[in-house]
């Protein structure tokens, strides 16, 4: 399966809103059925932004699965990626360069497009 990241982030956006102390299972979001959640959020707890993944399988399909909480990079990345405004000038720059959408890339580019925003902020203050 391919990872996406318009997914990735709507997972990490779903999760820091649902968890509050015990896992959520089998986690909803718009527009990915339960076999493409599962596999991103293991892999979203594999690169160290989910706490914890569990699946279970019925036969040869996932059953259910559970996610918990946000790491502390997770939210990290997550804050860098919230804004909508963000998120597509960081996927846009990213297509018009050629770059890889790799998570390392989007994380780049999402903080490099937030500094110049912050330096704009700052000048206008002074």
């Amino acid at each position: 399966m391919k990872r996406d990241m318009d997914i990735i982030r709507k997972v990490l956006l779903a999760v820091e809103e649902q968890y509050v102390d015990v896992a959520i299972h089998d986690l909803k979001v718009d527009d990915a059925d339960r076999k493409t959640l599962a596999y991103h959020c293991k892999i979203l707890h594999e690169g160290g932004y989910l706490s914890d993944y569990k699946a279970q399988f019925a036969g040869n399909e996932i059953y259910s699965f559970g996610v918990g909480s946000l790491t502390w990079e997770g939210h990290e990345f997550l804050d860098k990626i919230r804004d909508d405004s963000v998120w597509t000038r960081t996927k846009s720059t990213i297509v018009e360069k050629g770059l890889p959408m790799a998570l390392d890339v989007v994380k780049d580019v999402a903080t490099a497009l937030i500094s110049r925003m912050t330096q704009a902020a700052i000048q206008n203050i002074i």
